[in-house]
């Protein structure tokens, strides 16, 4: 089976749904940011304090672009979209699901967004962030689901689901999904 590659905001639950994910579907998970910190000795806040975005999204893309997995459940960090040889290296072998929440929800699971390890440019607000992402999100995405205030359960069952009905069909073919809202993704 392709790759299954959860995009998102930081927060939306790509971490939490990928191990659910790839459970239910007998396929391995990565979580790109763990692979950044393992690599660099670092937890992503400090190589972005220590080293700034730019050499950060830098190494992002290199781990991407590195990956040479198959049957994976894939997390990705919040920012891969700044990306475009990281994304079409990810749309080449997997289908791209994109977990969307609206703002206020994405800014009530980030507790703390300066120890999150979230890249910010200069003086960005993370709603400056959130909507300049957006547009990225949507451009990459084959499936979108809307997470807002939904079951994580709801949203693994219905992603089963889907996964199954177009595996198979290229990632680029895919038809773009929207799943509602609901219960907490």
């Amino acid at each position: 089976m392709k790759n299954i590659v959860l995009i998102g905001m930081s927060g939306a639950g790509k971490s939490t749904l990928g191990v659910l994910l790839a459970k239910a579907l007998g396929m391995d998970f990565i979580d790109t940011d763990i692979i950044i910190q393992q690599r660099e000795g670092r937890l992503l806040q400090q190589i972005i304090d220590y080293d700034g975005t730019d050499k950060f999204l830098e190494t992002e893309a290199e781990t991407i672009l590195g990956l040479d997995v198959r049957n994976c459940v894939i997390a990705t960090g919040g920012s891969v979209v700044y990306s475009e040889p990281a994304m079409r290296a990810l749309k080449k072998r997997g289908v791209t699901v994109y977990l969307y929440a609206e703002f206020e929800e994405i800014k009530r699971r980030l507790a703390d967004i300066k120890t999150r390890g979230i890249v910010i440019h200069d003086k960005a607000s993370l709603y400056d962030i959130y909507t300049e992402r957006l547009p990225l999100y949507e451009k990459y995405a084959d499936i979108k689901i809307d997470c807002t205030g939904r079951r994580i359960e709801e949203t693994v069952e219905y992603l089963v689901r889907e996964i199954r009905r177009i595996s198979g069909a290229p990632a680029e073919k895919a038809r773009k999904r929207k799943f509602g809202s609901g219960n907490e993704c």
